[in-house]
């Protein structure tokens, strides 16, 4: 068998190799305490950093899908709260329209005051047609001016879909075409009141008549657009409740990934001070004989 000489150089070597092992492990443990962070750069651990990237990228989607659903509600609310008045107004119109038609009590004056009331409430009609949500007529489509409706009633807005991706392949369209809810020149229903107005004025009960049964009948359309409304605000909340969640799990599945245990941390790093002391000492029993100790 034989037998490896062993030199003096050589254990002066091997303990300082200990000895810079233990240090760097040591320099290792107490920066992830520190930091709280087992992952401080790519080469800590090349598999750990794929996987903690491919987290980032889905959490960032995550966030991106709940962004968009929040704005997406912003868009359903604002239409909810317009649908809302308008179904007021069109209701109070009709209201005056009952009035107007009861020629047993109300006289050609009274005619020409509700007129005046529902010239009134077709202005309002406009405006309400011309809601906004961020500088965007929300029954504009996908219009860039500042309106939908023109004062004569008219559609001048840019007909098209807005829509909001708010989770892997779902979309979801956050805006009512104007045409549904208001209709468009002759068929709108500024021209349903604009014929009302004019029917009191003249007095013509037949006019009256049929333009409180167009005015019913847009109330059945604008209470059918909003409760479409509601159904997709109630569709969007989920989707945002699914993407806050999503994000919540990957925040833990990255910190397991990137942070460290701070009580195991702990027991490292004192196990890794107990070692590095331990080089220190034989080290320095190995470096302590010299020649003039072997000269006294």
């Amino acid at each position: 068998m034989t037998i490896g000489r062993v030199t003096q150089r050589m254990l002066a070597q091997n303990s300082l190799g200990s000895v810079q092992s233990g240090l760097g492990r040591l320099a290792k443990v107490q920066e992830q305490l520190t930091t709280g962070r087992v992952l401080n750069r790519p080469s800590d651990s090349p598999t750990a950093t794929t996987a903690a990237m491919r987290i980032r990228s889905e959490r960032a989607a995550q966030e991106q899908y709940a962004r968009n659903a929040q704005d997406g509600l912003g868009w359903l609310t604002q239409i909810d709260s317009t649908l809302g008045s308008v179904t007021d107004t069109v209701r109070r119109a009709r209201e005056v329209g009952l009035q107007g038609n009861n020629t047993g009590s109300v006289g050609q004056v009274a005619r020409d005051a509700l007129a005046t009331e529902v010239d009134g409430l077709r202005a309002d009609l406009v405006s309400q047609a011309n809601s906004t949500y961020l500088d965007r007529p929300v029954f504009g489509g996908i219009t860039s001016g500042s309106k939908a409706y023109d004062d004569a009633g008219n559609f001048v807005g840019v007909v098209g879909n807005v829509n909001r991706r708010v989770g892997d392949g779902v979309v979801v369209k956050v805006d009512v075409d104007g045409n549904t809810v208001f209709g468009d020149g002759a068929t709108s229903v500024f021209a349903e009141l604009d014929g009302l107005s004019a029917a009191l004025r003249s007095g013509n009960t037949t006019a009256i008549g049929a333009s409180l049964d167009a005015l019913a009948a847009r109330l059945d359309t604008v209470t059918s657009a909003r409760t479409a409304v509601g159904a997709t605000q109630n569709r969007v909340e989920r989707a945002a409740q699914s993407a806050t969640d999503a994000k919540a799990a990957l925040d833990g599945d990255l910190s397991n990934v990137e942070n460290a245990d701070l009580a195991a941390t702990t027991v490292e790093l004192q196990l890794a001070e107990v070692s590095y002391q331990a080089s220190l000492a034989a080290t320095s029993r190995v470096l302590q004989p010299s020649l003039v100790d072997f000269l006294r």
